[in-house]
């Protein structure tokens, strides 16, 4: 049988063939939960595919998109597990440089042990596609990639995100996805997440959702304006939108008080204030007309927070809340997704952790598996925080991988009773972390630029202290000036202080080679 062979048999994509059989896959996975994930000494194999399978026009706004490849290297800690074997796939090569710089990471685990057991592959294709459609359109690379996983009976796949795309690839490498069904993706697009919080009884902000087109759009800002004359602005997100690159906003101001207001949005429309770089309105348009649309009030306030719920349900049902964070945001509005703090400010972390759970088990009642994340918009009143919950995320996201790499490292636990999360020790532990450490004088250096910098200045995580820093997305430092950081510290004080600290070498280093 040559290596094309299999893929004579595959079902089509999408087809009732293929759903059938990926229903089959997955059907293995509570059996190989009970067994293996509870022993850490047992033979496994974890497949890591981060393909960032989400709109390719929104992503391409993104700068150094496909390094984000990298966030999930913080998984290469699994290998600390003297018998689990990881394959990771990429788009492009990863610097061994970076894989050497996570591999000492690993407490108690010699690198060269770790190295044995880690396989990386590589589709060699830089193009703006998701990582699963490149590996589907190389059979080869389909084929090595079954060769490394050896027995799929104690092997499953790991994502970034579950699309179509890798329900297919599932399906041809016969491993479940420890991931949520793609048929259930709707209950995560902003449409989808509005009717789950409204059933959980959460707050939202006024709003209207499964709009269809730019003329939906317009109706529903004149619904929102005609129920509160006092608004001042509206945001537009798109269903399928992700760390706030697909939202808009559009502003009232000078709206006539009496007629004419249809007409006056509709002519205003093409002036929304775009989140992502470089959109246009007719592109934002075929992009609503292709996955739809919500328009919600734009919540003022004085003093705003932007927190986070995260969860997971694993393959028995059962519900973990795994951490709150309070997002940092950016962009033209603050809405665009930059970094983050955990733990969520004392003052409301359990507030939304519980209201997120009561989405959380809807969401279980529904069939979905794996981590994902609830958003909520918090405002000051004077007296308390009022929260309103604005989104769900049905995937890893942007507070994933740092908290992953927290937890690793420390081999500490989330107290989901206090919200905080301790060091064996007890000690606790806090970080800031970003993906958007960018500036143009950082162009030009590269990882091993960078990781004799870290060594000079002594910015490295402390295993005896449990404080430190740790870097992530190093391959898009060179060509795009950017790179991520996680920063922890015993408080919220000391990672902030650790992050300015990290900033400051660079800026000075790069200041010293000008």
């Amino acid at each position: 049988m040559n290596e094309a062979e299999p893929f004579l048999a595959a079902p089509e994509p999408g087809s009732a063939a293929e759903l059938a059989a990926f229903r089959e896959v997955q059907s293995r996975l509570p059996d190989l939960f009970r067994k293996l994930f509870p022993d850490p000494a047992a033979s496994r194999t974890v497949v890591i595919i981060p393909s960032l399978s989400l709109d390719p026009d929104v992503m391409a706004r993104v700068s150094g998109a496909h390094h984000y490849e990298e966030r999930m290297l913080c998984m290469l800690m699994l290998l600390k597990l003297p018998r689990t074997r990881i394959v990771y796939v990429t788009s492009q090569p990863v610097s061994d440089d970076i894989i050497d710089y996570y591999l000492h990471l690993l407490p108690g685990v010699p690198a060269t042990h770790a190295r044995q057991r880690l396989t990386l592959l590589s589709c060699f294709d830089s193009t703006p596609k998701p990582l699963a459609a490149k590996i589907l359109a190389r059979p080869r690379l389909v084929a090595r990639l079954r060769d490394a996983i050896g027995a799929p009976a104690s092997a499953h796949m790991s994502c970034f995100n579950v699309s179509p795309l890798e329900r297919t690839l599932a399906v041809r490498l016969s491993l479940p996805i420890y991931g949520c069904d793609p048929a259930l993706l709707p209950l995560g697009s902003k449409s989808g997440g509005r009717a789950i919080l409204r059933e959980a009884g959460a707050l939202l902000p006024v709003g209207v959702e499964n709009l269809s087109d730019a003329d939906d759009v317009a109706a529903a800002l004149v619904e929102l304006k005609r129920r509160d004359a006092s608004l001042r602005r509206a945001i537009v997100k798109l269903n399928e939108g992700f760390s706030g690159e697909g939202n808009a906003v559009f502003a009232f101001e000078g709206a006539p008080e009496r007629g004419g207001l249809e007409s006056w949005i509709k002519a205003r429309l093409p002036a929304l204030a775009f989140e992502a770089r470089d959109m246009s309105f007719e592109l934002y348009g075929a992009k609503i007309r292709e996955m739809g649309a919500i328009v919600e009030e734009f919540i003022e306030g004085s003093e705003k927070r932007s927190p986070s719920a995260q969860y997971r349900i694993d393959p028995l049902g059962q519900i973990e809340a795994v951490s709150t964070h309070d997002q940092v945001l950016g962009g033209r509005s603050n809405q665009v997704f930059l970094g983050c703090r955990f733990p969520a400010d004392d003052s409301y972390r359990l507030a939304i952790q519980d209201e997120g759970m009561k989405a959380a088990r809807i969401l279980r009642d529904r069939g979905v598996l794996g981590r994902f994340g609830i958003d909520f918009l918090s405002v000051w009143d004077g007296a308390l925080w009022r929260h309103r919950a604005i989104e769900i995320n049905l995937r890893k996201g942007g507070t994933t991988h740092p908290f992953m790499m927290l937890q690793f490292l420390t081999d500490g636990h989330y107290d989901a009773v206090s919200g905080e999360f301790r060091a064996p020790s007890g000690a606790p532990c806090c970080y800031y972390a970003s993906d958007n450490l960018e500036a143009p004088g950082y162009r030009g250096l590269t990882p091993t630029d960078l990781l004799d910098i870290a060594v000079v200045n002594g910015l490295h995580f402390n295993g005896a202290t449990q404080q430190g820093v740790v870097f992530h997305l190093i391959g898009a430092l060179s060509e795009f000036g950017k790179l991520g950081v996680v920063c922890v510290g015993p408080s919220h004080g000391d990672a902030d202080r650790l992050y300015r600290e990290t900033v400051a070498v660079l800026d000075r280093e790069q200041a010293s080679q000008g």
